[in-house]
């Protein structure tokens, strides 16, 4: 791939975008890019990590290992998304770790000590940095009240209503988005099991509500599963 077609790919971020030409080379930002072929690891344990990054292409698993071995995951992130150091500090993220999921996945980086240099450079780009990062942290919230207050089926709902906002979707009776999720995925991510999670996407099918297949999900309703989900 050419440095033209990499700096068009690094360019696909609601905040990486509003670099000019000369922040980019200032930053070397083209050193910074990272292709991840699928399933590899970007680091399985971030205990001695000092980089933040960000998604530009594919999906990235982020979890940790239980004492039995087991994967815990926390959250799989789209493009767009930002992973990491994203506190911009040595905070404790040991026995964490970041993989491409499902396809190649496409990275910019930076260490905390790059990207602070980013942030005097441009200081008007840690205003949106803020808001990035209160987006996260308020949907991580979301996500746990969601585990702890709702019912399988509402907080299963739930989810799938989460993945239409991150989409930006707010109008409109029906819609259909890729779907990148598993059954397997989608039981990790609401604290339930494989078996449950297609028992109730097959009654959500016959409801009329939505349908979920390898590569989409349609909502028929967007209004009855925002009602269903209980979303506040």
């Amino acid at each position: 791939m050419s440095a033209e077609e990499q700096m068009i790919i690094i360019r696909r971020n609601d905040f990486l975008d509003k670099l000019t030409p000369a922040n980019y080379e200032t930053l070397n930002i083209l050193h910074n890019y990272i292709i991840a072929d699928k399933e590899a690891y970007i680091y399985f344990d971030a205990q001695y990590i000092n980089k933040l990054y960000f998604v530009k292409e594919g999906f990235v698993k982020i979890g940790n290992i239980d004492d039995n071995g087991e994967e815990l995951v926390k959250e799989i992130l789209q493009p767009g998304d930002v992973f990491g150091q994203f506190m911009l500090e040595r905070n404790n993220m040991n026995g964490e770790f970041a993989q491409a999921h499902k396809c190649e996945t496409i990275l910019c980086s930076f260490t905390i000590q790059d990207f602070e240099k980013l942030l005097e450079i441009r200081p008007d780009m840690g205003i949106a940095f803020s808001r990035k990062i209160g987006q996260k942290l308020k949907n991580v919230e979301n996500r746990l009240l969601n585990l702890l207050q709702k019912d399988v089926r509402t907080r299963l709902l739930y989810f799938f209503w989460t993945i239409l906002q991150q989409k930006q979707i707010k109008e409109g009776n029906a819609i259909t988005i890729p779907n990148f999720l598993t059954h397997e995925d989608i039981a990790r991510l609401t604290a339930t099991s494989r078996q449950t999670v297609t028992t109730l996407i097959n009654k959500f099918s016959e409801e009329g509500l939505l349908d979920v297949d390898r590569k989409s999900i349609t909502v028929h309703n967007i209004k009855l599963l925002q009602k269903e989900a209980k979303v506040g």
